[in-house]
């Protein structure tokens, strides 16, 4: 016998073999894990209208329930059919980054592919995201004003900003401030076929000098039209 309304603090125990429709068996698993049925809607990537409509019985999830199961960790037979549970699947599981920041009132920003390489690399619109990480509302409100959907986040590669940005360091850029009005502040840009995190400069005739803080790295010169911003960095996290 184990908690089901979503806490252990509850006084209602229910045995989950017990749960005798799928959408019982969702909605209690689902609570174990993720606290909002929005949040747990985002983690596989639907709207949060059309999941409620499986918690509530309205469509049968049959086409997802493989998907359900692994992301709230028991068995897809069982969410489907009931039956008793095995002890393994009775324990609760870590919670998910999605389901911690749910928890700690944090916001979740996409972790990219390394398209931002501190001496050069790859860059596409697409963004293709590794991971959602969680971050403090609150520090990260310190850093911007702007909203967490125009925010995300990156790993140094290499040396050419050392000492700022470390190799492996994590660098939350803000998508919205792509408008050049300050000196010698810190990027994330696109040059040519390549993405890098620099200082830039304007220079005079529409050109601007791209800036390595390791003093070893030469500068570029690049012409207005050879460059564009994707967003400035506004911090970073160094592994001790």
């Amino acid at each position: 016998m184990i908690c089901s309304a979503g806490s252990c603090d509850a006084e209602i125990m229910i045995d989950p073999a017990n749960l005798d429709t799928p959408e019982a068996r969702l909605t209690w698993a689902r609570k174990r894990r993720f606290p909002e049925a929005a949040t747990f809607a985002r983690v596989v990537g639907m709207k949060e209208v059309t999941y409620r409509s499986y918690e509530a019985g309205q469509n049968g999830f049959a086409k997802h329930a493989s998907l359900f199961a692994r992301k709230l960790n028991v068995p897809t037979d069982w969410l489907l059919t009931g039956g008793a549970l095995s002890d393994d699947a009775l324990v609760p599981a870590p919670l998910s980054n999605e389901s911690a920041a749910d928890q700690l009132d944090a916001v979740l920003l996409p972790e990219v592919e390394v398209a931002y390489s501190m001496g050069g690399g790859s860059i596409n619109d697409d963004f293709p995201v590794i991971q959602m990480v969680p971050f403090s509302r609150a520090w990260l409100e310190t850093l911007t004003h702007s909203p967490a959907t125009m925010l995300m986040v990156a790993r140094g590669d290499g040396d050419s900003m050392t000492p700022t940005i470390m190799d492996r360091d994590i660098v939350i850029i803000d998508r919205s401030d792509r408008r050049f009005n300050s000196q010698d502040r810190i990027w994330a840009i696109c040059y040519g076929e390549f993405g890098m995190i620099k200082r830039v400069r304007a220079l005079p005739g529409g050109q601007f000098q791209i800036n390595s803080d390791n003093p070893t790295v030469t500068p570029i010169i690049a012409t207005e039209d050879e460059l564009t911003f994707i967003g400035r960095v506004v911090g970073v996290i160094r592994r001790i």
